[in-house]
């Protein structure tokens, strides 16, 4: 039986077409924790490489089978057999699909004439035999079969004729779902919705998917559009890895789906929840920076700066909140910058635990008034949440004190490792230290936890974690203010901290030494 389109599938691709995007190279140990986090995420398809295609992939197959959430959540991907095979149980792309053993399989084929011809080289009716006889071959191996027709949207509007012979010779061997790709992302919204309408009118007995591509930055709005005109798998990866511009984003598909329509539900309320974490823990396995605008799950994606819009949210967060960040495992976030009214700054405190006493809006407009001042000389307090904190309780006299930097210095040759000294006050003692490191940031941040350290223990586990610099005034030239910001990690606890100067060591300086600060400030103190 046909299933209906409330019942949508999602099947991921992050460890195939993921992989293909530039500066990700997934080991199998990723791809293992990968699949792990998709599983018990819910997810039904997930697709693990094209076997036979590297060792890698080979690897991955032979233990992720060894996983019991693997069931046939996990997919085979290949091409149909290739030209001039004698026969499809001796075509080797299929022998390295069938010796994974998994349960569902998905081949690509070409749709485009165009593409037949010049990239295959070979005639049309050729390529409607490998299809054929390819997935003929894998139902007689008792396998689930989705086919990918590559390049179709281009295909129907260059040859319709053609590009539904090749979903015939597929749906008439037995594949179990005919995939539309949008290959090379270039078709909108409406062509996707009327080609699909008219591919149901000719195979109204046969389950349709998309698969789509980011080039022209439609690839959520083409797949949201392949639902409504009647797909029930949609294929993507997560965050919208994909070579080139990405493919189709399933956060954000998965979340529109969940929340905005009446489709059946694809994963459970509480597993919803889940999926900023999901989306910033394969972030950190792909060793990309999480995207902090990206919908739904971005640390920007409720952040609100105009104080026209704090103001508003302080009354109702439906005024300029779609939906309740909570939902989708994210939080609401006021910043605080050059922008704000006051509104934020109360917000702000209020989220921090921070008194501004007896009279709090006459204290907010004052802090205010310094902070837009500390901005325009340079400082960015939107995305420094923790220099932000202890500016604050600086003005208002309740920021703890840990340790005083008396100096600092940093020598650095053209042959040798950076060398740090810091001189530092803790308490009534003074020590002077020095430290090597890899460039003066990693030396200076090396010199002050030598001497902290022995104070404080939770240090040990402060991790810098990443490190940008940018000049203020470029038309300065040499003389323009850096600004350096850095981010520290304790136990999955972040935050960031900034230092600007025309000096760029001290800017270096402050921005870390105000990092371990704010990290003693938060798990010291408390």
């Amino acid at each position: 039986m046909l299933p209906s389109n409330s019942q949508i599938q999602i099947y991921d691709t992050t460890l195939r077409d993921g992989a293909q995007m530039q500066g990700i190279s997934f080991s199998v140990a990723d791809k293992l924790k990968i699949f792990s986090l998709l599983s018990d995420f819910g997810v039904p398809y997930i697709e693990g490489g094209w076997p036979g295609s590297n060792p890698k992939d080979i690897a991955f197959f032979e233990q992720a089978q060894k996983f019991p959430t693997a069931g046939n959540k996990l997919v085979a991907f290949g091409s149909t057999m290739r030209a001039g095979s004698p026969s499809a149980p001796e075509d080797p792309t299929l022998k390295a699909l069938l010796a994974v053993n998994t349960q569902t399989v998905t081949i690509v084929g070409k749709s485009w004439d165009f593409h037949v011809r010049e990239a295959l080289r070979i005639e049309l009716d050729e390529n409607l035999r490998l299809i054929r006889e390819s997935i003929a071959h894998l139902k007689a191996q008792q396998r689930q079969v989705f086919f990918d027709a590559e390049h179709f949207f281009d295909a129907y509007r260059a040859n319709p004729e053609y590009a539904l012979k090749v979903l015939a010779s597929a749906a008439e061997a037995g594949a179990d779902c005919l995939i539309l790709c949008d290959t090379n992302g270039g078709s909108l919204p409406s062509w996707v919705k009327t080609t699909i309408e008219a591919v149901r009118e000719s195979f109204p007995l046969v389950a349709l998917g998309i698969h789509a591509h980011n080039d022209s930055g439609l690839a959520v709005a083409n797949s949201l559009a392949a639902v409504e005109a009647g797909v029930i798998q949609i294929q993507g990866t997560i965050n919208g890895y994909g070579e080139r511009c990405g493919n189709a984003d399933l956060v954000q598909i998965i979340c529109n789906l969940e929340l905005k329509t009446n489709y059946a539900p694809l994963i459970e309320a509480s597993q919803l929840s889940e999926i900023t974490a999901l989306s910033h823990k394969i972030s950190e396995i792909a060793n990309m920076n999480p995207q902090a605008g990206q919908p739904f799950v971005g640390r920007y994606a409720f952040a609100h700066k105009g104080g026209l819009h704090a103001s508003a949210m302080a009354r109702n967060p439906l005024t300029y909140e779609h939906i309740d960040p909570a939902l989708v495992g994210n939080l609401s976030k006021v910043l605080v910058s050059e922008q704000s009214g006051i509104s934020n700054l109360l917000s702000f405190c209020t989220d921090n635990t921070i008194d501004l006493g007896a009279n709090p809006n006459e204290k907010a407009r004052d802090l205010l008034t310094k902070i837009k001042i500390r901005e325009n000389s340079g400082h960015q307090f939107e995305g420094a949440d923790a220099s932000l904190t202890l500016f604050i309780l600086g003005e208002l006299g309740i920021k703890p004190s840990f340790f005083e930097v008396l100096d600092f210095r940093v020598l650095s040759t053209l042959d040798t490792s950076a060398e740090a000294t810091v001189r530092v006050r803790v308490g009534e003692d003074i020590f002077h230290t020095a430290s090597l490191g890899v460039g003066p940031g990693h030396a200076l941040d090396s010199a002050l936890r030598k001497v902290l350290a022995n104070y404080y223990a939770p240090l040990k586990d402060f991790k810098l974690t990443d490190f940008k610099v940018r000049v203020v005034d470029s038309q300065d030239g040499t003389a323009a203010k850096t600004r350096v910001s850095v981010e520290m990690d304790f136990r999955g606890d972040t935050w960031i901290t900034v230092g600007v100067h025309e000096n760029i060591l001290q800017a270096t300086f402050w921005a870390i030494s105000e990092s371990v600060e704010y990290g003693l400030f938060r798990f010291v103190q408390g």
